[in-house]
């Protein structure tokens, strides 16, 4: 009976590492064919890692008891699912929603189907059949599926309604079933059912007839990637040629403008060769997507140039354009990329589904070169950027996340101010729910007789090394606590390379380059042991120690990195975090909320020399290690000059910030005295009542005397006020006093985003004040001038009044906006 259990298990193993694993492709096709190429390195599939503790089965077990359901529910409620019925005929109606929420759908339906494949779950499995069964009543009798143009409904304009790919560059009609077929992959590797795959498959090989360089084919490409990923994983389980070569078309066809009519441009990451591309620019999601499905192709095919292109963008990102917490994507507008360094705190975009595509992006660079390098940004984004993007809860999402909040602006879309239920764009909380179950198949991977240790958490699993079975259990409090236990269970000794890494964080590299530095460095050297004795000798190779013996059932390794609190200052180029500091432990990014810093943290002075202390809270925020200590803070006294006074101060991991009394909340807190932010003398103008003829949404009227300076007028970092989406029309700020006052001068701040959007300075302006019930112009012989990058100022004729009103003319089809309006 023993024997018989084992070799049950050890063929449930086999089978699952076939069927659950997305880079396998060698005898994991239908027709039982091989691949030439693939992925040296492949990941221990994440049905073989069983999470039996910590940090990620928590949040593990909330997608699968909340997250999955709540976006399920979601779906249904906002009419996501209903599109693929009434495209099916099963329902009447029309189109309801954004043209790309078909994704939305697939997307949970992939994250539903890795979480089946874990264990039985009969009520989630019902579930996906009858979605499953409404997206293949919408598919078009040639493999066509596209909710929006099957409906039809005369009341929904989009992009491409003209006709079939007319619209690449934003139709989405590619996006959409590249999501599908990754979904449809997921769903016949967890159930082995076809009915999801084969709708997926038709609609793959009309996309192949009907895009090449072929007689009557098109010659395009996806305006946003993501079919590439999917096509690589239906060539995996199927063996069909034709959808690697249709990935790597896709991919060739980017920046031929000496085949194509029209270039979609940077956004698209569209303007040269892919091959020839060496800089990470447009819109974040889009590029992390093509360069996941670039690595894919250089897995697959052997293409050289492909590997070195991936290797220049991902240098790029990981030294110029990366936040301490792993995010990517610094502009809300493109939710793009910016410049090399730009990367502003307070207006950061950082969107989860970013977070999520970097992931992916450096998991597919380790598998290309093995070194450790990579894990170590894959980390710092799980740890921080990722899982900052969903509540502990499971059930609110941010789909941008910045490093910086003065606890009054909204950051998030759709005019949130922290985390939301849903989103009309809800692509991010879609997108968490089929991420998170794959975390426990990044945690192993193997290579030949080499043995990857990637990440630390408390599990049980199982490999197969030169065809030996081979058991590992972990067991940590990582990544609160740098201890790490591994027994090694082998079916019988057997000798192979076990590859531990050592994260850079523990050998005074927070990440692979001098984007960001240490400044307390700490000489504490981990420490390793084999079945209980010191091991000495140990060297590093690619940021792993590589111990090549034989292994014995039973065998002991402890792992002990030291994690004191480290302090972070980025690189001289990025001017956001000049005079700044941030704190680490560990893998985690630390920020500073109010809530816990007596009301306000922009006024908080953190000294390179600052003495942290960590310690563990297990009843605060599902249990996690808080930082304390001292500091100063820069107090104002009544003469107008700044002091420092000491003051207790209290940071928790970033990840965690807006779950209790919303507040202000800073990463990078001031190291100078210079850059802290505190209230200024109160004047005039910031005692009064301010009103407008009209402010967007998104900005505040009680930006302009909120006192905090500009430090240019594209400054996204402060809170504004914008006449925006109004545009070439006359426009009002206006000053209510509490009481008359003289006044014989205003300074204007004007609000000025070119190359980022719409608002210029203004075509012309004038200055009135309130006499009785009259508006009349102050007397000045001054210009009002509308110069960029600093005050403009008028002097007038002194005038005593209760109200001063200030008459804009905007430029044509601009808009325009001030900062600040200081008034003396």
């Amino acid at each position: 009976m023993l024997r018989f259990t084992w070799l049950f298990a050890c063929l449930a193993i086999a089978l699952s590492m076939i069927f659950s694993n997305p880079f396998t492709s060698a005898h994991s096709h239908e027709d039982g064919s091989d691949t030439a190429h693939d992925y040296p390195i492949q990941p221990v599939p994440f049905t073989q890692v069983k999470l039996t503790g910590g940090m990620w089965l928590d949040r593990l077990k909330t997608n699968h008891d909340v997250t999955v359901w709540y976006d399920l529910q979601k779906c249904e409620e906002t009419k996501r699912i209903d599109n693929f019925a009434i495209a099916g005929g099963l329902k009447e109606g029309g189109f309801t929603g954004l043209r790309f929420n078909d994704s939305d759908v697939v997307k949970v339906l992939e994250g539903a189907s890795y979480i089946i494949a874990q264990g039985p779950n009969p009520k989630l499995e019902a579930k996906l059949d009858e979605i499953i069964a409404k997206i293949a009543a919408a598919q078009e009798d040639d493999g066509y599926l596209y909710t929006p143009r099957t409906i039809n409904d005369p009341n929904y304009k989009y992009a491409g309604m003209e006709a079939r790919w007319s619209n690449l560059a934003v139709g989405h009609e590619l996006y959409n079933v590249g999501h599908m077929y990754e979904a449809a992959v997921a769903h016949y590797q967890a159930t082995g059912k076809r009915t999801f795959l084969d709708v997926a498959i038709k609609n793959a090989d009309l996309v192949c007839k009907t895009f090449g360089a072929g007689e009557g084919q098109i010659i395009g490409v996806p305006g946003h990637q993501e079919i590439e990923i999917g096509l690589a994983k239906l060539y995996r389980v199927t063996g069909d040629e034709k959808y690697l070569k249709q990935a790597k078309f896709f991919t060739d066809m980017r920046g031929r403008a000496d085949l194509r009519e029209k270039l979609f441009g940077e956004y698209s990451q569209d303007h040269i060769l892919v091959v020839n591309q060496d800089e990470a620019v447009g819109h974040a999601v889009r590029a992390a997507y093509l360069y996941s499905g670039m690595a894919d192709i250089a897995a697959l095919t052997g293409d050289k140039a492909y590997i070195d292109a991936t290797q220049k963008i991902w240098e790029n990102i990981v030294s110029k354009k990366m936040y301490l917490t792993g995010g990517i994507g610094s502009l809300h507008k493109g939710e793009a990329f910016g410049k090399n360094y730009e990367l502003p705190n307070a207006s950061a975009y950082n969107e989860t589904c970013a977070a999520i595509a970097h992931c992916m992006f450096n998991h597919r660079m380790f598998m290309l070169h093995g070194d450790a390098k990579y894990i170590d940004v894959l980390e710092r984004i799980l740890y921080n950027g990722f899982i900052s993007g969903v509540s502990l809860q499971g059930d609110e999402f941010f789909y941008a996340n910045p490093l910086a909040w003065d606890g009054k602006r909204a950051f998030n879309i759709d005019n949130n101010t922290g985390r939301a239920p849903w989103f009309n764009c809800s692509c991010c909380p879609v997108n968490v729910v089929r991420y998170i179950p794959s975390v426990p198949g990044l945690v192993y991977a193997v290579r030949d007789d080499q043995v990857y240790v990637n990440l630390f958490t408390t599990n049980e699993a199982q490999m197969t090394v030169d065809d030996m079975p081979i058991a590992i259990v972990q067991k940590t409090d990582y990544p609160w606590d740098g201890k790490v236990k591994i027994t090694i269970k082998p079916e019988q000794e057997k000798t192979f390379a076990l590859m531990v890494r050592i994260p850079g964080w523990a050998r005074n590299e927070p990440v692979p380059s001098d984007l960001y530095r240490f400044v307390n460095r700490d000489d504490s050297q981990w420490k390793l042991k084999i079945n209980g004795k010191r091991v000495k000798d140990a060297t590093l190779v690619d940021g792993y120690i590589k111990l090549d013996r034989e292994w014995k059932s039973g065998d002991k390794l402890e792992l002990e990195l030291p994690m004191p609190v480290r302090l972070v200052k980025a690189n001289e180029a990025v001017e956001a975090d000049r005079g700044r500091i941030a704190v680490q432990r560990g893998p985690i990014v630390y920020c500073f909320e109010a809530v816990d810093n007596d009301g306000d943290v922009a006024d908080l002075v953190l000294d390179d020399s600052a003495n942290l202390k960590a310690k563990y809270h297990k009843d605060l925020l599902h249990g996690l290690t808080v930082i304390t200590g001292k500091a100063k803070r820069a107090v104002r006294k009544d003469d107008g000059t700044v002091e420092l006074k000491t003051a207790k101060v209290t940071a928790i991991p970033y990840y965690a910030w807006h779950h209790r009394e919303p507040g202000p909340m800073q990463v990078w807190v001031a190291s100078d005295i210079s850059v802290a932010q505190l209230p200024a003398v109160p004047t005039i103008a910031s005692k009064s009542k301010p009103s407008a003829s009209h402010c967007w949404r998104s900005n505040t009227i009680d930006a302009i005397n909120d006192q905090v300076e500009p430090f240019k007028s594209n400054d996204h970092e402060i809170a504004r006020h914008t006449f925006w989406d109004h545009k070439g029309t006359d426009e009002w700020l206006q000053y209510d006093f509490a009481e008359p006052a003289e006044v014989s001068k205003v300074k204007l701040y004007w609000f000025d985003d070119t190359g980022r959007g719409s608002c210029r300075v203004p075509e012309s302006w004038r200055l009135l004040y309130r006499d009785g019930k009259t508006w009349k112009p102050v007397v000045t012989k001054e210009t009002f001038s509308v110069d960029v990058d600093r005050f403009n100022a008028v002097n007038f004729d002194a005038v005593t009044t209760d109200a001063l009103r200030i008459e804009v003319k905007l430029q044509q089809d601009k808009s325009a906006g001030v900062l600040e309006w200081v008034v003396e």
